[in-house]
């Protein structure tokens, strides 16, 4: 549990890495799976990622990637669509999202996503293995998201949002981490009834961080780029 409870403050030490991520929804016997890839500095705590929508189930439409700029506070997001223009950004307060943008955006903030981790509360050694050529320690658990929000020291209010609109504030995880215990991979089993939905939608997000080190600049768009106007429903 400690070594669970400490993998965020290990990452922070490692300053930045690239990452990709994987989010699979499945609802009513449909499945998607939205894919993403960027960088990440973890000490400014901002990242940049191309999030892949699915290809419209007719074929008809492809969508073009969303860049999304992750910081502690707000979402930012360009060729969001839903009648923004294709020069803008689209700026959401994470703390409002029933989520806290750990479903919304179509990948999980991955300082956020380890930052779950320090809510965990029973964890399981399950032995070693291997992720992208590198020896892991396999670990299987369960967090608990008030007090990863507790515990977090950064986005706080955004956990919190998610363990009030999560359909269940215990969130199953397996994460693997290398002999220096950074995160190489975790996997997040969310349980999402937030919004209009009526039933839960299961969310399983992975997230792969590796390439710890890499140059990862983002700059904050300025406020002339920010839309402003209403956003149509999509």
């Amino acid at each position: 549990v400690e070594v669970m409870r400490q993998a965020a403050s290990v990452l922070v030490g490692q300053g930045s890495s690239k990452a990709s991520t994987t989010m699979e929804m499945a609802a009513g016997g449909t499945r998607v799976t939205i894919r993403g890839e960027g960088v990440y500095d973890y000490r400014a705590r901002l990242g940049r990622l191309k999030v892949m929508l699915p290809p419209d189930p007719t074929g008809a439409d492809k969508h073009r990637p969303i860049t999304e700029l992750l910081t502690p506070g707000a979402l930012y997001m360009k060729n969001r669509g839903a009648g923004v223009p294709a020069d803008k950004w689209v700026r959401v307060e994470t703390a409002s999202l029933s989520d806290g943008n750990l479903v919304t955006g179509g990948a999980t903030d991955p300082l956020a996503a380890v930052q779950i981790l320090r809510g965990a509360r029973t964890v399981t050694y399950l032995g070693e293995s291997e992720v992208g050529g590198t020896p892991v320690r396999h670990y299987r658990g369960i967090a608990d998201l008030a007090r990863a929000a507790q515990a977090a020291d950064t986005g706080q209010g955004a956990l919190a949002a998610a363990a009030d609109g999560f359909f269940a504030s215990q969130v199953p995880f397996d994460a693997y981490l290398d002999d220096e215990g950074r995160v190489r991979k975790l996997r997040h089993r969310f349980s999402y009834a937030g919004g209009q939905l009526v039933k839960p939608v299961a969310v399983t997000s992975v997230t792969l961080l590796y390439d710890f080190g890499a140059p990862a600049a983002v700059r904050l768009p300025d406020a002339a780029d920010i839309y402003a106007g209403k956003i149509a429903e999509p």
